[in-house]
């Protein structure tokens, strides 16, 4: 009905060229529109202004020798003021943008090693949207964006790659383990030796209350029992001390026995023996 009532409608977001005699003559705005037919206009088609999206991928190699597929995804609109460029100049649009798009990647990403490439997607991906943007403007085309999506090396270089991070990250760990194994230890042998220096405390502290009390049941002994020499107390003392030892022994059940003169006598040598390297370490120091 349309066409016999020589009137056409031009949808949102589209334009529409009008020709006259096969020329070129306006391009039609959204909204209804007058095209008489018998005057030789006619419409020679539509022009979407959309943003349209188109994926590429690439294969090209790096600078280490790895093939990676190297993916763009371009996306460009018509410009409205521009659009008989855009109808006209071009008969595929998306080959041609495709076309750019192999030269600009296959230039820059085999200077670049593969983790680089990885690094640098986005300055690949302005090297492209640049060589897109000053060919495609003089064909009435305005690139939008221009995305590097994913760089996809060969599958065995991935799992090389794989393989050398978890052998990083292991190597990481082990130094780690050992780090705190390291510090287990220090802080193992620190403790030991501090209770062993609080041992030792103990051990001279005890000694010195030994001496301490000889030393002061001698004077009292003294004191009390008139005519009595310290050789004659440090003797019974140290009788007294044997026959303590002896019951400690035989009281206890799994106690190692050891076998020495038992007699009241042996004693007395004892003491002499002790007495005897006493004062032979008192001579050898003066």
């Amino acid at each position: 009905m349309g066409g016999v009532l020589c009137c056409i409608q031009v949808d949102q977001s589209t334009v529409a060229v009008k020709e006259r005699f096969g020329k070129f003559d306006e391009v039609l705005q959204p909204g209804c529109h007058c095209l008489p037919w018998f005057l030789g206009s006619q419409l020679a088609g539509h022009l979407s202004l959309r943003v349209q999206q188109l994926d590429v991928k690439c294969e090209t190699k790096t600078r280490d020798n790895v093939f990676v597929n190297v993916v763009a995804s371009i996306q460009y609109r018509a410009l409205a003021d521009k659009a008989s460029d855009a109808f006209y100049k071009l008969s595929n649009t998306k080959g041609q943008i495709q076309a750019y798009v192999f030269d600009v990647i296959r230039a820059s990403v085999p200077r670049l090693n593969l983790d680089d490439a990885f690094e640098q997607k986005n300055e690949i991906a302005k090297a492209v949207e640049d060589e897109l943007e000053k060919a495609m403007s003089a064909y009435g085309y305005e690139i939008v964006q221009t995305l590097i999506v994913d760089i996809e090396p060969d599958e065995r270089v991935k799992r090389a790659m794989n393989e050398i991070n978890a052998a990083a990250r292991l190597r990481v760990a082990a130094n780690e383990k050992a780090e705190a194994e390291k510090i287990l230890q220090i802080k193992r042998a620190e403790g030991e030796a501090e209770s062993k220096y609080l041992a030792g405390l103990g051990i001279a502290r005890q000694r010195q209350a030994i001496v301490d009390g000889l030393r002061d049941s001698v004077l009292g002994f003294s004191e009390n029992v008139p005519g009595t020499t310290a050789k004659d107390i440090m003797d019974m003392v140290l009788v007294t001390q044997y026959f303590d030892t002896m019951k400690e022994i035989g009281a206890a059940s799994k106690s190692s026995t050891v076998f020495i003169p038992h007699g009241p006598g042996a004693v007395r040598d004892v003491a002499s023996q002790i007495r005897e390297g006493l004062l032979q370490a008192s001579s050898a120091a003066n």
